[in-house]
């Protein structure tokens, strides 16, 4: 199956109050197959909204355009107030590489989105990051500099020629600027203060710029300059971090207002942390944070297992927890509800249909099994069935961290509890999957097959799709097997007390093998590549060989400690 590209837009427009001209953007943009929004983040004391579409770039950028030109008509910039510095009714309009394209592909769709809405709107374009025609054009601030208010005049200066569009000052849609750039995250840290002059002081010590060195009062003594004149700069502590403070009159009060562009270097939890230190440092305190827009999964699991650390705690839980517990450290709940299955970029994507047996519990589960639907069947089964092995495994990893007396080994066990929860949920997925794949090869079934070419359609179809049936399975095999090496491990060296559970763990993971392995036997009789089922078989009965050792091996040293 060939794999989707997939960019990003986020789209910054001057408006966060009215929801009437909100939504008509947004219309704009869902009118475009192939597009999804993801999100629609309306600030009143910004006068601001971020939305978040994502798709294959060429809908993306179909869809930006006429969300850029609809903002222009309904959005009159000569009458917009704000906190937020802009310069256009839609200010900022970057496009980020999300799946299976590079960021100089990603630059070319921003210059035919900016091209072609630069040749029939008549709104000056800049272009900015990777996509930037000039080196000091890379960052946003510059080219808003002297915001909406200074356009006119800026536009007369010949080196603030747009890269496309009208060089006219359009008084009612301000100027717009397109980029290409990697993930960002807008992310705003709650102060016990209204001061802002305060909130400024902590953002100036954690932003990447830092602040202006000054000879003895840092505030109003003499600027340090360099030979050349320049002044120098005490730098901030976060790499890739751009930061303000401000006051929220809606919330009543200050914030540091960051941008983390780069979130590699600088997590979300470490510019949290960073920004907690200056505050304390300074005789203030963070309350919690909000985030701005969506986030990647990755960001949420890395500050719960860093959280978890500083507590000496197991961070082999479930992903849900995780985000529990990063919720609560970063208090991103202070403000409102933060619901994960709207601001984590990958549930967005989610399919709701492409887990239906995942959102079931026990007794819905077991039902659907037993009807007379073909599936759920054994495939799916086994996929489970390894997935409870190995959380039995993650248990008694869990259990063994958090053991009373074994407080020095809470990191050994919570490495071997951290590799359970991914073989987990890797199998869990294939729960799923599984049913995916046998509802293909129905599908398959079902195309037309009176002309010679229908036929020949439906007949790769089948194949594609038999194969398909075959290679879940078979990774139900491959990742059940990799869990052995863990359950092994846990009754051999686990809490003692649940010596058992690791071996019931091996029972399941023997069973997912096994009953795996007759899934791909009989999926193998219908496909033509005679080559490929020889490879599948032959590596499926040495696995089956070998997760017969195993268990035995594991039931073995469980019994000795009975």
């Amino acid at each position: 199956m060939s794999k989707k590209k997939l960019i990003e837009c986020v789209p910054n427009f001057s408006e966060g109050r009215d929801m009437n001209i909100i939504k008509q953007i947004t219309d704009e943009i869902e009118s475009v197959d192939g597009v999804k929004l993801l999100d629609v983040d309306p600030g009143r004391a910004t006068n601001r909204t971020v939305v978040t579409f994502v798709g294959e770039p060429e809908p993306v950028i179909e869809a930006a355009y006429l969300a850029i030109k609809k903002a222009s008509e309904i959005i009159d910039m000569s009458k917009q107030t704000g906190e937020h510095p802009r310069m256009g009714a839609t200010d900022v309009c970057p496009l980020i590489p999300i799946a299976n394209i590079t960021m100089d592909e990603v630059v070319k769709y921003a210059h035919k989105l900016a091209k072609h809405a630069g040749q029939d709107l008549g709104i000056p374009f800049y272009m900015y990051e990777a996509a930037a025609t000039k080196k000091e054009r890379r960052n946003l601030a510059t080219i808003r500099a002297g915001e909406y208010e200074g356009l006119a005049e800026k536009l007369k200066d010949s080196n603030w020629k747009p890269d496309y569009g009208s060089a006219q000052f359009n008084s009612r849609a301000g100027a717009t600027v397109i980029g290409a750039r990697d993930f960002l995250i807008a992310y705003n840290i709650n102060l016990n203060t209204t001061s802002v002059r305060r909130a400024n002081s902590v953002a100036f010590d954690i932003r990447e710029k830092g602040r202006i060195k000054r000879k003895g009062n840092p505030i109003t003594g003499e600027i340090v300059n360099d030979k050349n004149g320049e002044p120098l700069r005490t730098r901030g502590t976060c790499k890739g971090v751009k930061a303000i403070g401000w006051y929220i009159e809606e919330y009543e009060v200050a914030q540091i207002s960051m941008n983390i562009t780069n979130i590699n270097v600088t997590p979300l939890h470490t510019a949290f942390e960073a920004t907690n230190k200056s505050a304390i440092k300074r005789g203030l305190r963070v309350t919690g944070s909000e985030l701005v827009g969506l986030v990647p999964l990755k960001v949420m699991l890395d500050a719960g297992k860093y959280f978890l650390k500083k507590q000496n705690r197991s961070v082999g839980v479930s992903e849900e927890e995780l985000i529990k517990i990063a919720i609560k450290s970063l208090g991103l709940d202070e403000l409102g509800t933060f619901d994960a299955s709207k601001k984590i970029i990958e549930y967005q994507l989610e399919s709701p249909e492409s887990a239906n047996l995942l959102n079931m519990n026990l007794r819905e589960f077991a039902n659907e099994t037993a009807s007379e639907s073909p599936a759920p069947g054994g495939g799916s089964i086994s996929a489970y069935v390894g997935s409870l092995g190995i959380s039995l495994a993650a248990m008694v990893a869990n259990l063994s961290s958090h053991k009373r007396g074994w407080d020095d080994r809470w990191e050994e066990f919570s490495n071997w509890a951290e590799q359970a929860q991914l073989l987990k949920d890797q199998l869990l997925k294939l729960v799923d999957e599984d049913t995916n794949s046998f509802n293909a090869i129905m599908n398959a079934m079902r195309l037309p097959k009176g002309t010679t070419n229908e036929k020949n359609i439906r007949s790769k179809a089948i194949q594609d799709a038999t194969h398909y049936a075959i290679e879940v399975p078979f990774k139900v095999m491959e990742t059940s097997m990799e869990t052995y090496p863990i359950i092994k491990a846990m009754s051999k060296i686990g809490n003692p007390n649940s010596v058992t559970d690791a071996g019931v763990g091996a029972l399941c993971v023997r069973a997912a093998v096994h009953g795996a392995f007759l899934n791909v036997k009989i999926n193998t009789s219908g496909l033509k590549d005679k080559k490929y089922v020889t490879t599948v078989l032959k590596k499926g009965k040495i696995m089956i060989q070998k997760a017969d050792k195993l268990e035995k091996e594991i039931l073995k040293i469980v019994n000795s400690k009975i």
